[in-house]
């Protein structure tokens, strides 16, 4: 039943949202060329890779030779378009694309980087229960807890992530989906 929710969810979005997410392109191409999506390895459901779509926010070079870094709001590897796309969550209309391919859902666990989970597992290796659903764009842990900049936040995430885990339901995501959508309207940051 979840399944189906995103698919049908998922096309309808991409429907309503298509001239939208064409502006948002053209103003990634005239701000500083380069690619418009970033593409990047999340571990996934039952723990796969996968390579998680998002519209590019960061300068193209941002992480070259170095370890991943946690992205603050005030970072300046975010381009101006790219800190707006960030600040309404407008970066993540790729990831219908993920969903389309069974690779992510609309509400669950938000998916990291293997680095990121590793530190993690070290500190509270429940972790590895998350594996048991399809990540998500939209999650409880961030509509409550904010991007996770910090490892405290890391965990306090997991934490929420694993109490949604004993209690998801389709009617817990269309709440998880309209909380989430009326906070960035009415201009909530997290």
């Amino acid at each position: 039943m979840k399944r189906l929710f995103d698919v049908v969810l998922a096309v309808v979005s991409v429907i309503v949202f298509a001239i939208p997410m064409l502006i948002i392109v053209l103003a990634i191409k005239i701000e500083g060329g380069g690619c418009v999506l970033f593409r990047q390895e999340r571990i996934g459901y039952k723990g796969k890779p996968f390579m998680i779509c998002k519209f590019r926010s960061m300068h193209s070079n941002a992480e070259m030779n170095q370890e991943p870094k946690l992205c603050k709001p005030d970072d300046k590897r975010l381009t101006k378009v790219g800190s707006f796309l960030r600040t309404y969550h407008l970066d993540e209309f790729p990831q219908l694309w993920n969903i389309l391919l069974g690779e992510m859902s609309f509400v669950g666990p938000r998916p990291e980087r293997k680095f990121f989970i590793d530190q993690i597992m070290q500190l509270n290796p429940q972790y590895e229960r998350l594996y048991a659903l399809r990540p998500g764009i939209f999650s409880e842990a961030t509509l409550y807890n904010g991007y996770t900049d910090t490892m405290e936040k890391m965990l306090r995430r997991l934490d929420m992530d694993l109490d949604y885990l004993e209690h998801h339901s389709i009617a817990l995501d269309i709440k998880i989906i309209w909380l989430t959508t009326w906070s960035i309207l009415s201009g909530k940051k997290f």
